[in-house]
């Protein structure tokens, strides 16, 4: 099963289990199913509950945080999670404060799903990472798809969570097999939440990276394993902010990944509680790796320059270790 069907498949699970559900977009109905058709044969199994909208995202937003308010439950896919900057305010002034600004607190379960990132030449407008615009806000979790956590699992803690939440999942990502790591490298789960991926107990340095750029960080392993003999251990959350990233024992060096810019990012904030917690046992601060610092260019030679690689990803690492 790909991560696109895995999600397809948890969101028809949660439609049929929460008769109070409705999931609403733009062009969310079939036969189209959506942009990456991750909606596919909603429609036609809930008719009522699943609704094509203008394209309005702040609309959208808006009446998904309404549904929410009034005690049903709702789920919103932004087509190009670039816009959801456009429901920016709907999910800051309004679906957010409006868990605990009433005097007691107010279930709100609501998911706004956003397809993000780059690797397709969709170009600037379409090819965003823009989590870390959405990190700190009260009220307002942030998660990312991976091809390491069951979305079933993942939807259902969201809800459970009765506050609004974010759900990022990059498109190139839908199309990659859930659960495969490469040998010699394991699979497990770290803590609740969060997947591992390991060669041995003691590595040389831990990586902590969202879903969508994990097959990326696990090429670098590799090489790094095979050409600089550098072990090292990737972590991967499911949940982003609030950030609950636990260390193995004995982690001496540790670096985060993302395929957003840099500053007041999701990997400064992970850099920040690590610091707090384990920073006598480091043996120098935590490093960050980022994308370039530019727009995201459409020719595919020039994205690929701009966004961050294994090879970026293995030139720090080494550079760090080795310097």
């Amino acid at each position: 099963m790909r991560v696109a069907e895995n999600l397809n498949a948890a969101l028809h699970r949660a439609l049929a289990e929460d008769p109070d559900l409705h999931l609403l977009g733009e062009d969310v109905l079939d036969p189209y199913g959506g942009a990456f058709k991750i909606t596919r044969g909603l429609s036609d199994r809930f008719p009522e509950r699943v609704l094509s909208t203008p394209i309005s995202e702040n609309a959208i937003t808006g009446v998904a945080a309404g549904l929410a308010l009034a005690g049903d439950s709702a789920i919103v896919e932004i087509m190009f999670g670039d816009f959801a900057a456009l429901a920016f305010d709907q999910l800051v002034n309004f679906a957010a404060k409006s868990v605990s600004m009433y005097g007691s607190r107010v279930p709100m379960r609501l998911v706004v799903r956003c397809p993000v990132g780059g690797g397709r030449g969709y170009g600037p407008t379409h090819s965003q990472s823009l989590q870390k615009h959405f990190v700190g806000v009260p009220g307002l979790a942030l998660y990312e798809v991976s091809p390491f956590h069951d979305n079933a699992d993942v939807l259902a803690e969201m809800f459970a969570r009765e506050e609004p939440c974010v759900l990022f999942e990059d498109k190139v990502l839908y199309t990659r097999p859930m659960y495969e790591v490469a040998e010699p490298f394991r699979l497990d789960v770290h803590t609740p939440g969060v997947a591992r991926v390991f060669l041995d107990e003691r590595p040389d340095c831990v990586v902590v990276a969202g879903g969508g750029v994990s097959h990326r960080v696990m090429a670098a392993m590799r090489s790094l394993l095979l050409e600089e003999e550098i072990v090292c251990t990737l972590l991967v959350p499911s949940r982003l902010y609030p950030v609950g990233i636990e260390l193995p024992p004995g982690t001496r060096r540790v670096f985060v990944v993302e395929e957003g810019t840099a500053g007041g990012t999701w990997g400064a904030e992970v850099a920040h509680e690590i610091h707090r917690r384990h920073f006598a046992d480091l043996d120098g601060p935590v490093t960050l790796i980022h994308s370039a610092d530019s727009v995201i260019p459409t020719a595919p030679h020039l994205e690929a320059a701009v966004l961050v690689g294994a090879d970026d990803v293995h030139r720090v690492i080494r550079e760090t270790l080795r310097g």
